[in-house]
């Protein structure tokens, strides 16, 4: 177990859903350092098959040696949550930390706010044993989990972190091996029994379909920088920019107002690029005729995985199998373009 510095002291954190579960495991690690916690949940009054609610919560912070904020907030209600804000700032002065939900909006914000505010992404190895993991799992499910306590020592470490450690997606077991834990077996409920991999980790993807129907289309080259020798091509990536072209129109370009560029390794890899820019826009292997906004790097499987949504952008670049450069939040409006074509792909 990660043990307590005391570092959080004086510190607020803002923790939706902290009522129970994993929030709650958050909030009892860094109440331990004398840390002040708005419980920002909807639970008031206690559920049959849900323990818990905003208050019982509070005085179990308190106990731990914090101090506590209980507000009734859905994170769905957004006065709710401004009124939580303004409630947390006139108790605690500020809230200096945040646990919300996590997405791609993490590499946006991370960018917009570098130098102020970290803004980083946790997720388990494997599946955590909550309330919720019973429902969903049936009886003897919690055998093949770990307790929430995993996640609340890795996100204390990540709390420990400087302002420059931004923009990151962190998996609880490497961030705590990192730190020197060795042991895992504490944190597991039944030590030496099989884990269950969490839902929406895809760390061991199916292998990407061998082939793909090739249609025999020549990739669209762009007037400007390419390849000097450009040739025929086919397989599953210029079956994939083909499919990419076909979905292009001008109110796409419109929206996006973006040039990427994929350096891809692998069988059929190399550079590609995708102009959302410009009239009408394009697709083509080779470089782009100007500078692109986004340069992503990754092997052609998970390139073509990702394009046909059985790979998530958010996991491949958590799992380092996706390495961006430049504008985030250009990556982001591309990944919504992706989840329009997955149908097609």
């Amino acid at each position: 177990m990660l043990p307590n510095t005391g570092k959080l002291a004086g510190c607020t954190l803002f923790i939706t859903g902290a009522s129970r579960g994993i929030g709650k495991a958050i909030a009892l690690k860094a109440a331990k350092d004398g840390a002040n916690i708005v419980i920002a949940a909807k639970t008031t009054s206690a559920h049959p098959k849900l323990p818990g609610t905003i208050y019982t919560a509070a005085e179990e912070i308190e106990a731990a040696g914090g101090k506590a904020l209980p507000c009734i907030v859905d994170v769905r209600d957004e006065q709710q949550i401004s009124n939580a804000v303004e409630k947390a700032v006139e108790k605690f002065g500020a809230y200096t930390i945040a646990k919300y939900g996590m997405s791609m909006c993490v590499l946006g914000m991370a960018e917009e706010f570098r130098g102020e505010i970290a803004v980083n992404a946790l997720w388990p190895r494997t599946a955590i044993h909550t309330a919720a993991m019973d429902m969903l799992g049936g009886s003897g499910i919690e055998s093949q989990c770990r307790k929430v306590d995993i996640i609340a020592d890795a996100a204390y470490s990540i709390f420990r972190k400087p302002k420059n450690f931004t923009g990151n997606f962190v998996i609880d077991e490497n961030i705590l091996k990192e730190e020197g834990i060795k042991n895992f077996d504490v944190y597991a409920i039944k030590p030496g029994h099989p884990l269950l991999p969490d839902f929406f980790l895809d760390d061991l993807p199916d292998e990407v379909t061998k082939k793909m129907e090739s249609h025999g289309a020549i990739p669209a080259f762009k007037e400007g920088k390419q390849d000097t020798k450009p040739k025929q091509r086919s397989g599953p990536v210029e079956e994939t920019f083909r499919i990419v072209k076909e979905s292009l129109s001008d109110d796409v370009v419109k929206a996006t107002q973006a040039v990427y560029q994929f350096e891809l390794s692998g069988d059929d890899g190399g550079t590609w690029f995708l102009d959302l820019k410009h009239k009408g826009g394009s697709v083509g292997f080779g470089e782009p005729a100007e500078r692109a906004d986004v340069v992503m790097s990754m092997s052609t499987e998970d390139f073509v995985k990702m394009f046909s949504g059985k790979l998530k952008p958010t996991m491949a670049f958590m799992l380092g199998k996706l390495k961006i450069k430049g504008n985030m939040a250009l990556a982001i409006k591309l990944e919504r373009l992706m989840n329009q074509m997955n149908a097609k792909l």
